[in-house]
């Protein structure tokens, strides 16, 4: 298991779209992936949960990755929460 946390940088008029992106990437990998902020926890391929977390531009999430390829999965969506690219 690995774990790192980011700050989500995102405009807000684009925040839906990065979301959705970030729940793509996120279900190519194996692994299990999780998003927390503050208390909250969710799975980074459920769109309701990630949505439940309310996150917002310049939240502090913590991303954990379990599995085969959790490296590379940390390191695309810390990579992509960072700078979300379209």
């Amino acid at each position: 298991m690995v774990t790192k946390t980011v700050q989500f940088n995102c405009d807000e008029t684009l925040q839906m779209k990065a979301v959705a992106v970030l729940i793509q990437k996120a279900s190519t990998f194996r692994s299990n992936i999780w998003l927390s902020s503050g208390e909250r926890r969710a799975n980074a391929k459920s769109l309701l949960g990630v949505m439940s977390l309310g996150i917002e531009n310049a939240s502090d999430l913590k991303v954990t990755a379990e599995g085969s390829d959790e490296e590379e999965a940390l390191k695309v969506i810390t990579a992509y929460l960072t700078n979300p690219d379209f």
